[in-house]
């Protein structure tokens, strides 16, 4: 991915998206504009119209953290957005964002037994892995029920965006199919702001950008998010309707990987579908996704 562009249109779309009322700045009888002016957000940071416009234009490199702090602060840059920012610039750097070069390995830490051994022990919530691009890599028992719509037949290795974005049949699992559709690529979007270099993520975006008007339109949009915790509400085939409650957790041993683990609210309906999908799913065993072996 090209950072320059990454960085301009970023910028660009913060600016866009940040009224003259917003600021706190008169808006005047004869604007042209939206959105903030390139001067205005100079004005705002604290530096001349020239370095701001050089910074807009994908100039980054080299930008102090005060500087980018102040643009984040000028831009109203909620958190997400602000680390976004300084991925960006650390990227136009040279700098990995952890200090180091993420570990690559050829290896699938889905054929590591001890992660298998965790998921599996837990048994009252969807449990699962997931990396960078959006690959579902490993799952516990009732997550392998639960997902049964997006894993489909033949082994292969499902993908939450893929599914998302080509599969009929996500309009009927995601209720909220469009605010699914929008966390989904913010995520994708924050992550290639972490890690610009990664073949696999391009690979992805570059095929659903292909195939998909709706993601090239929010991938276009320059939306950041991390996903950490919330609410989500699905409709699977064999349980109907739930809401669950999920809790996202860095795997340090496979940095870009993160478990998330869907749980119900005790003594709600939704927790006793999650029972009844136990039941179901031990009656029916689905196949792991890797031999643990």
């Amino acid at each position: 991915m090209d950072n320059r562009a990454e960085v301009r249109e970023f910028l660009m779309s913060r600016r866009a998206k940040l009224t003259p009322e917003l600021a706190g700045i008169p808006a005047g009888p004869n604007r042209r504009v939206a959105g903030l002016r390139r001067s205005e957000v100079a004005m705002a940071a604290g530096v001349s119209v020239e370095y701001y416009a050089k910074l807009e234009r994908g100039t980054i490199a080299g930008a102090s953290s005060s500087v980018l702090d102040s643009i984040a602060t000028a831009l109203q840059l909620d958190d997400t957005e602000r680390a976004h920012l300084f991925d960006l610039a650390r990227a136009a750097d040279g700098i990995p964002t952890s200090g180091r070069a993420r570990r690559r390995s050829d290896a699938n830490p889905a054929t590591r037994p001890s992660l298998h051994w965790a998921l599996e022990a837990i048994t009252d919530g969807v449990a699962f892995v997931r990396n960078a691009h959006q690959d579902l890599v490993a799952t516990n028992a009732l997550g392998r029920a639960f997902y049964s719509p997006v894993v489909g037949d033949g082994g292969r290795v499902p993908n939450l965006a893929r599914f998302q974005f080509l599969d009929p049949a996500a309009r009927d699992f995601y209720p909220d199919w469009d605010r699914f559709a929008e966390m989904c690529v913010a995520v994708m979007r924050a992550e290639a702001g972490r890690d610009p270099h990664d073949r696999g993520l391009q690979d992805v975006v570059g095929e659903l950008s292909t195939r998909s008007d709706v993601f090239r339109r929010l991938w276009g949009a320059h939306d950041v998010r991390t996903h950490g915790a919330g609410t989500k509400r699905f409709v699977h085939p064999v349980v109907g309707e739930v809401t669950f409650a999920y809790e996202e957790l860095a795997i340090t041993a496979e940095p870009g990987h993160v478990l998330l683990i869907y749980t119900a609210e005790p003594g709600s309906p939704s927790a006793e579908r999650l029972r009844l999908l136990a039941s179901w799913a031990a009656e029916h065993p689905a196949p792991v996704s890797a031999d643990p072996r």
